[in-house]
This record gives structure tokens, sequence and C-alpha cells, in this order.
């Protein structure tokens, strides 16, 4: 995850791009050749896994900014910071379903119709990183999409986890295209409360990882997984894979 967030690029190069006149904007670049310590992985074994991006987002292959969740066959659920700055443009908005690389042409693209984020979603920091409470949203799609949808879950007392996306393999790895996934521990709230503090809340987040597997930038909204189901999406952490410092994902106890 150094303060070297999963959060600050995403949404300082987003701001940036939606700052400029939808005419003036560049085309899309030619693609560049994700989870920290992961393996690569296939979406055919997590075919309702969505890259959420957006053709404005050209510095990355498919415009690819964030993970998601197909939890109805025209809903996707992803995290809340990912997609507030589309709230009024959600047609700038993508969810693209089987694609293992983003250079590729496989699997589906979808139009994002509109956006609904938690209506508890808010914002409060921790050192240098922002910290997002209640980070959830729903993007509804253009159209239905008929693929297997993702089975949501409770963690339990489960200690380990599985974490997946097309985010960096190391810090300012900003080249992976490859979707990866981890095996992930999980530590537990009290060793969260201890490396962030207040600004942990057990009632709606949960950590996951350690200083050799852990998700980076990109991999927001993507999927923490459980004996199969999803039970948090990525939300924030201080750096990546960052020792003493689990990556915090978004509880899926209330969805928005």
């Amino acid at each position: 995850m150094a303060l070297h967030s999963r959060r600050p690029l995403l949404t300082g190069v987003l701001g940036a791009l939606l700052a400029l006149p939808l005419l003036a904007l560049p085309p899309l670049a030619a693609p560049a050749s994700a989870v920290v310590g992961g393996a690569p992985a296939s979406t055919s074994a997590h075919p309702w896994l969505a890259a959420v991006g957006s053709p404005v987002f050209f510095v990355r292959p498919s415009g690819q900014f964030c993970g998601g969740a197909l939890i109805k066959p025209d809903r996707v659920l992803t995290a809340a910071h990912c997609v507030t700055l589309f709230r009024s443009l959600p047609g700038l908005l993508t969810a693209t379903f089987g694609r293992d690389d983003l250079v590729g042409a496989g699997g589906e693209t979808v139009a994002v119709r509109s956006v609904r984020v938690h209506p508890q979603y808010r914002e409060t920091s921790f050192e240098d990183e922002t910290v997002g409470h209640h980070d959830l949203a729903v993007l509804t799609l253009a159209r239905p999409v008929r693929r297997p949808l993702a089975v949501l879950g409770s963690p339990g007392s489960a200690r380990t986890g599985r974490i997946a996306g097309w985010g960096f393999t190391a810090e300012n790895d900003l080249f992976n295209t490859r979707l990866r996934a981890a095996d992930v521990p999980l530590p537990g709230d009290a060793a969260c409360r201890r490396a962030y503090g207040e600004a942990f809340d057990p009632s709606d987040m949960l950590c996951a990882g350690s200083d050799t597997a852990d998700s980076c930038q990109f991999d927001s909204g993507g999927p923490l997984l459980v004996r199969g189901r999803v039970v948090a999406l990525t939300s924030w952490g201080r750096g990546c894979a960052e020792p003493g410092y689990p990556g915090v994902y978004a509880r899926l106890d209330s969805l928005p």
C-alpha cells in the first residue's frame, strides 16, 4: 500500500482529468506494458469481477482505476471513493468483465447509467491518508450482464482471505495490467486499531494483508474473499505491504 497510498494518485489524476473540457481530452494512450505478493489470476475463476474505469482515464489500459463485483445483472458494487467524482457524470464510467489483461480486448465492457454512494459515506484522515467510512457504492449498468453473480458474505472468524485486482505489484508500479490474486492474513480488529488508532472503525472496516501480500494502487473497490464469498472491498491503507500496516477494507454489512 509508505504514505504512497492507493488513493491520492487516483483521485488527483481523475480530478484533473474531469476538470478538463471533454473535447480537449487527449486520446487514449497506447497500452502500457496488482496485488503485491500475488500471482497471475484468471477472471474465469471470478466471472463477476469488474474492472471499473473510464475512457478519460487514459493513463491506464482500458481506463481501469478500480475493481468491483457484479451483485445483480445490472449492478456493480465498488468503493465509494472510486466513483464519487462521477455522480453527476455516470456515463463516463465503464465496467469491464472477463479481461485478464487490461491491454487485451477480451470480455465485455458496459457503460454505467447511474452511481449510488452509501448515504453514510464520509472522509476523515490518518496522517496524510484519506480514510473512507462506509466506503461503498453501487453502479447501475446501462444493460444487464449475463454472468454469474458474486456471492456476498461475512468473514466470521476466518484468519485468511484472498484478494484480487489489476493494481500495482509494488509501490510506483504503474505498468502492471494483469489480473493478480494473493492469499492474505486477517489479523483482526485489535491489530488494525494498533496500526491506525481511532481512524479504524471496526463497525464498517476490517483489515487484511501483511508485508508480503497486500492490495495497492488501482485495487480499490476490488474484493476480499473468504471461502469464495465477497466479504469486503479494498478501501484504504498506509502504503502497500508496509510492515505493521495491513490494508483496510470496507465491510458489506450495510449496502448502499
